[in-house]
């Protein structure tokens, strides 16, 4: 199992989160690339760290929404969303190439996420990307999304991803972050759920029942509050239940 992070979210003199704590806990950094979060300074910082921890690092993508942290839906034309998404994977990609590394993955960030998982022109231009940039890079989504199939019937790798520190809807979609129950605060409970979803593959929705989660990566939010402590009790617990933890890229 891969535990992810979101990471590089701070711009100028802000930072939002502990990105060098994190850094020491996960196996793959989702890093801002400047459009909802971060800038050249900071991509730089993490990329070093992360190469210095042999940390994945993934591209997290997003709409250019520096106010709204790109949590605001855009409706955005199919060659513009994918033109933007290139240019967001080649600067991160370019402060990897001076670790002698490289970026391993895309993965959206926010309202991008989630207009992806049903929003067929939007997942396209991610998909179109990819494809462009680099075949070879696997997208990190949820599974059975319209992103998922696109990139799928494209030739590309999904990456499942589930997440330990969000509430689930019984229909498999996350609650969302307007609602007060959107996230799982409690570190406890978070590691509990991260290991039932690493173990069972399931997660238990905000009504109880239980809904499959078939997950190959398991994100943490680095803007959650007590997100270190989260990590730790994560990875420890995975560890006591017999689960090798490695970077899926």
């Amino acid at each position: 199992m891969d535990l992810n992070a979101d990471l590089g979210e701070g711009f100028g003199s802000w930072r939002l989160g502990d990105d060098e704590a994190l850094l020491g806990l996960i196996n793959s950094a989702n890093v801002a690339c400047g459009f909802h979060a971060g800038d050249a300074a900071t991509m730089h910082r993490v990329c070093a760290a992360a190469a210095e921890r042999g940390v994945a690092v993934g591209a997290q993508v997003g709409y250019r929404d520096l106010a709204g942290f790109g949590r605001r839906h855009i409706a955005y034309d199919f060659a513009e969303l994918r033109d933007e998404t290139i240019y967001q994977l080649g600067a991160l990609d370019a402060f990897c190439r001076l670790y002698r590394t490289r970026v391993r993955y895309l993965k959206p960030h926010g309202a991008l996420y989630h207009a992806a998982a049903c929003d067929e022109a939007q997942a396209a231009a991610l998909v179109a990307a990819i494809s462009g940039y680099d075949h070879e890079l696997p997208v990190l989504c949820q599974p059975g999304t319209v992103l998922a199939q696109l990139a799928v019937g494209a030739g590309l790798r999904v990456v499942a991803e589930g997440f330990a520190d969000r509430n689930y809807l019984p229909n498999g979609t996350l609650v969302p972050r307007s609602a007060p129950n959107a996230l799982v605060t409690d570190p406890d409970q978070v590691a509990v759920r991260a290991v039932r979803m690493a173990v069972e593959r399931t997660v238990v929705a905000v009504d109880g029942s239980v809904v499959p989660c078939p997950v190959e990566s398991i994100c943490l939010h680095g803007d959650t509050p007590g997100a270190v402590r989260c990590a730790e009790l994560v990875r420890a617990a995975l560890i006591d239940a017999g689960v090798t933890l490695t970077p899926f890229a």
